[in-house]
């Protein structure tokens, strides 16, 4: 049976591409969680160590900047770092820039689960990389077909 508008069949490519982008960050975010489980951190533990070294030129981050990577309140961020202080993977230090701010270092435990981790995760981001460049090439197709 032929399809009598081509436009559905656009908007299926579509939808298909992103189905398949969500779920490969659905299996994107449980592998996090099980990798992190399996070295006794909780996969925010785990952002929480990986967040501390976003910044260039430095090798710590504040409690509002990871608050703000977490997508989390300033409160709750200060119970997950205290977790894990208790843990030995991070320590505060009062900013010498400025006292209002503390910031996260990481300590030699939490670097270590940090590259491990980190390690494990770049063969599944490439996946995740492959779903997203797919959605975004047929989303600018139906773009351009609509502008057409």
């Amino acid at each position: 049976m032929n399809d009598p508008d081509p436009a559905p069949r656009t908007d299926k490519q579509r939808l298909e591409a992103l189905s398949d982008f969500r779920h490969q960050l659905r299996n994107f975010l449980r592998f996090s969680e099980d990798a992190a489980r399996a070295e006794d951190i909780t996969v925010l533990q785990y952002q929480l160590l990986l967040h501390t070294q976003a910044f260039p030129g430095r090798e710590w981050a504040t409690v509002s900047e990871i608050a703000e990577r977490l997508q989390a309140q300033v409160h709750g961020v200060v119970a997950l770092i205290s977790r894990c202080e208790e843990a030995g993977l991070v320590r505060r230090r009062q900013s010498n820039v400025d006292r209002r701010q503390t910031e996260i270092h990481l300590l030699p435990k939490g670097r270590r689960k940090l590259l491990k981790l980190a390690s494990l995760h770049e063969t599944h981001l490439a996946a995740l990389a492959e779903a997203a460049r797919m959605a975004k090439a047929i989303a600018q197709s139906a773009s351009k077909d609509r502008n057409a």
